[in-house]
């Protein structure tokens, strides 16, 4: 019995020995960062303590598409790609075609000793823009004159569905400028040149990122699951309000203006859950925000408790310097010691790479800033359940340009259009217009042309004039609204001659500017160009006419007011036309109100509502109203 004992007491020995074995191998193979049941400020706290100098560096560099393959992200550890403005599969690219290429990458970063994912992002400015057949919602400035909040709530939850119908998490949007210089090339992208309406207007974050629980801490990101995208507040701060409107301009403003007129929509936006902010290219008083540590970490981070991470804007490092990348070393410490965390490279990442490394193990940038930055990308990297969902599904892309959102596009069209006049007297009012007539005259460059209706950001960078993406063009929804017994005729550029001749019961010029973005909307007279005004006089001349704008911004349009019979301010509609039709034929009333003064003349600018020298065209908050008929 002894002996049998003596027998067994090995065996339940080894028995011990083999599942303490087990239990150590399973603990060893139990990483924190890798449980999503942990919080996650200790899933940071662990992924970051494995990292290497290297995989850090990579964490912070994001680099664009033309450049990233899977072998690229699996050595350099890269940790974002972004689509720059046109940057596509192709031209007409489909969703399968966007998801099959960033799973690409995605694969390459997942293949990394840590598998930290990468961050994908695109410039979603109104709508999945760069995208065919996505649905492009009006620019910013057209969102504005409805002064509806929760109207651009539903944009920000219906572009979040179509961005992700292409694989991508993280769009650079909202832009929250305040725009006071219509002369800036970038005016459309802002709500307003009021803050209380750009604060208003933040409710876009919600859409875009979802709604954050009651009690949640303010300050802290938040993402509310997969048909939902990482939102960024741009661009930090006072890019909208340079001399005469010079994009990438200095900004001359007392703090108390800088923080009473650019700051407030921030706030808002970061109690709202944004969880990452861009930095502008433009100055505060001569000091670039690129490098301007008090306002990026002395102010957002530690003083309003931002706990996203802070980007850069594209080659926004470079731009520290004049002429850019003149001494890029100095650039990267400048930049990175501010406390901008995600640096957009976005070609030559090796020199980033290499000179951040260089500065790190110089001293030059103490270790604390680098975990500072890699801890902020990777808690939003958490926070949107990116390690749980690295890969985009192909289930979503019912969504790209669906007639749901085009809807709601052509109700953001009905209710951004702003009328100016309407008849030489209010009890004679032009509009709404009769859908029977006998002939309908419509003229002008933009009546039919989905690139001009959309404007820049639209397709490619600078946007592109004709049939580029599906969509309604005026001309179209005019046809489409009329009776069936109207005829209605198109002659982009008439003469007076034959406006006479053909006896029309009335006429719609639709006119504007040409596509642009950025500097090269840059304008220092603000005229509508050639034929444009032309087409007005000679029409106007001759027959009850209706001018739609189709503009980024007011325009010179007072010395042609009194031969136009009714003006509308239709801003940059984009893909859905037929809502322009809907308020000129009555459907629909209208209700728009300016989110900008329309000057006389541009030597009045800089002018904005509460200036001591108010002397506007058209008042901030003008808009005259009518109500719907049935025709």
């Amino acid at each position: 019995m002894l002996g049998m004992n003596m027998a067994k007491a090995p065996s339940a020995f080894i028995a011990i020995l083999v599942l303490c074995f087990w239990i150590s191998m399973a603990n060893a193979d139990y990483q924190v960062y890798q449980d999503p049941k942990q919080p996650v400020n200790k899933r940071v706290e662990d992924l970051l303590k494995r990292m290497t100098l290297e995989e850090k560096i990579g964490q912070m560099t994001q680099i664009d598409r033309l450049v990233a393959s899977a072998k690229v992200m699996n050595k350099y550890k890269i940790g974002s790609i972004l689509s720059g403005g046109g940057s596509t599969p192709s031209r007409t690219a489909s969703p399968k075609m966007w998801v099959d290429m960033i799973n690409g990458f995605q694969k390459g970063s997942l293949s990394t000793r840590l598998k930290i994912p990468m961050l994908y992002g695109i410039d979603a400015l109104h709508g999945h823009n760069s995208v065919y057949k996505a649905t492009v919602f009006p620019h910013n400035v057209g969102l504005g004159a409805t002064r509806d909040p929760q109207l651009v709530k539903r944009i920000g939850a219906a572009t979040a569905l179509e961005v992700r119908a292409t694989g991508i998490p993280y769009v650079f949007a909202p832009c929250i400028a305040v725009c006071r210089d219509p002369r800036w090339g970038r005016c459309y992208e802002s709500y307003s040149e009021d803050p209380s309406v750009v604060r208003a207007m933040t409710e876009i974050i919600p859409g875009l990122q979802g709604d954050i629980p009651p009690n949640s801490r303010k300050g802290v990101p938040f993402i509310a699951g997969q048909q939902k995208v990482l939102a960024c507040a741009k661009h930090y701060v006072g890019d909208g309000g340079t001399t005469k409107g010079i994009n990438e301009n200095n900004t001359l403003a007392s703090k108390h203006d800088l923080l009473g007129i650019h700051m407030p929509a921030y706030y808002n936006s970061i109690i709202k859950g944004v969880g990452t902010i861009m930095v502008s290219y433009s100055s505060w008083n001569g000091v670039k925000m690129h490098a301007n540590h008090d306002l990026i970490t002395g102010f957002l981070k530690n003083t309003l408790h931002f706990r996203g991470f802070v980007i850069s804007d594209w080659q926004g490092l470079d731009r520290i310097t004049s002429p850019p990348h003149l001494n890029y070393t100095y650039s990267i410490v400048t930049g990175v010691n501010a406390g901008i965390d995600m640096i957009m490279v976005p070609y030559n990442y090796t020199e980033f790479i290499d000179g951040l490394t260089y500065l790190v193990k110089k001293n030059f940038v103490p270790m604390s800033r680098i975990d500072d930055a890699v801890a902020r990308i990777l808690r939003v990297k958490f926070t949107m359940g990116l390690f749980e969902h690295p890969l985009a599904d192909y289930s979503m892309f019912k969504h790209l340009g669906s007639q749901e959102h085009r809807e709601l596009a052509r109700e953001a069209v009905r209710k951004s259009l702003v009328l100016l006049k309407n008849g030489d007297s209010a009890d004679k009012p032009l509009l709404p217009l009769p859908k029977k007539a006998s002939k309908v005259l419509v003229a002008g460059t933009h009546a039919d042309d989905i690139g001009c209706q959309c404007g820049g950001w639209t397709i490619e960078w600078q946007g592109l004039t004709g049939n580029i993406t599906a969509g309604t063009t005026i001309l179209s929804a005019i046809k489409n609204a009329v009776g069936s017994k109207t005829k209605v005729v198109f002659k982009e550029n008439p003469g007076s001659e034959y406006v006479k001749s053909n006896k029309f019961s009335y006429a719609i010029v639709v006119v504007g500017e040409p596509p642009y973005a950025e500097t090269f909307g840059d304008s220092e007279n603000l005229t509508i160009p050639e034929p444009g005004l032309s087409i007005i006089k000679y029409v106007c001349a001759s027959v009850k006419c209706v001018v739609v704008l189709i503009t980024g911004r007011p325009v010179v349009i007072q010395p042609y007011t009194r031969q136009i019979d009714a003006l509308v301010a239709a801003w940059l509609p984009g893909t859905e036309g037929q809502g322009v039709a809907d308020v000129l034929f009555g459907d629909y009333g209208f209700t728009g109100k300016l989110s900008r003064t329309w000057f006389k003349t541009v030597d009045q600018l800089p002018m904005n509502v509460g200036d001591r020298h108010y002397d506007p065209l058209f008042p901030f908050g003008f808009g005259l109203t009518t109500q719907p008929v049935k025709q």
